[in-house]
């Protein structure tokens, strides 16, 4: 090899295009993987979310059937959680009883406040009303209530099976979180 002459630049001081292309590529790649990964964590902890409201929902029922005979006998959800506050009876009359869950813990549609509005209906994760039915339909053979969550994919397909039971046979209800299944 020749010595470099005089004056003549020796070192690289920058990249080629091709190295800027390679590392932005790599870059794209990482931040790809860091959004999927951070989306299955966020949807993971929606329904981490669900099935402990379910559960909480689920046993303040079975306080309320304790204490008052009987489950909320309705399919509204503005009514199930006007029961579970304390002001409605299985037969849906009005009472003045104690609140069986605590509003502060779950989200309610529109931010309504549920002892100043009777309309106002607990929402899972996916900003959905819960599903609950009990005796809405004739005959329920059905020993217990529905309540449920219609799921990440927001789909429904909402009749009961005769005496009360979920249907979990057609897709949408696939995903469904259920409190007593």
């Amino acid at each position: 090899m020749f010595p470099a002459p005089a004056g003549a630049i020796t070192n690289r001081t920058g990249f080629t295009l091709l190295e800027l292309l390679a590392v932005l590529a790599i870059i794209a790649i990482l931040a790809g993987l860091v959004l999927g990964v951070g989306r299955r964590v966020i949807e993971s902890g929606k329904i981490a979310r669900a099935k402990s409201e379910l559960i909480v929902l689920a046993a303040a029922l079975e306080a309320y059937r304790r204490n008052y005979g009987d489950f909320p006998q309705t399919d509204d959800e503005a009514r199930l959680l006007q029961s579970l506050l304390g002001r409605r009876g299985p037969l849906n009359h009005e009472l003045a009883g104690r609140a069986l869950i605590e509003t502060s813990k779950f989200t309610t549609a529109g931010s309504l406040d549920p002892f100043a509005n009777n309309s106002a209906v607990l929402i899972d994760p996916w900003d959905q009303p819960y599903i609950y039915a009990y005796k809405s339909q004739t005959p329920w053979t059905n020993p217990g209530f529905v309540l449920y969550s219609i799921g990440p994919d927001g789909a429904d397909s909402p009749t009961l099976l005769t005496g009360g039971f979920i249907d979990p046979a057609p897709p949408e209800n696939a995903d469904n979180l259920c409190a007593n299944r």
